[in-house]
């Protein structure tokens, strides 16, 4: 039983460094953290597409964050 939990907590490892690895590849810039969260919200419905426009709009608004921190101080 123990062997079979190991071999998948194995095979779950393997995979997120595939797709880290992947994520890197796309520039993503992505780190494991928020890949593996975008992957488990992925497998609980959430629509990629949609996920990756609410990041993209999350760094814009970010950057622009600071941009208007940089012109003030």
């Amino acid at each position: 039983m123990a062997s079979a939990a190991n071999a998948n907590l194995n095979a779950v490892r393997e995979t997120m460094d595939v797709l880290l690895e992947i994520s890197r590849l796309l520039n993503t810039g992505l780190d494991m953290e928020s890949l593996s969260i975008c992957v488990r919200l992925c497998e609980q419905g959430i629509n990629p597409e949609a996920l990756s426009a609410v990041i993209k709009e999350l760094r814009k608004a970010s950057e622009s964050l600071k941009v208007s921190e940089n012109c003030t101080t």
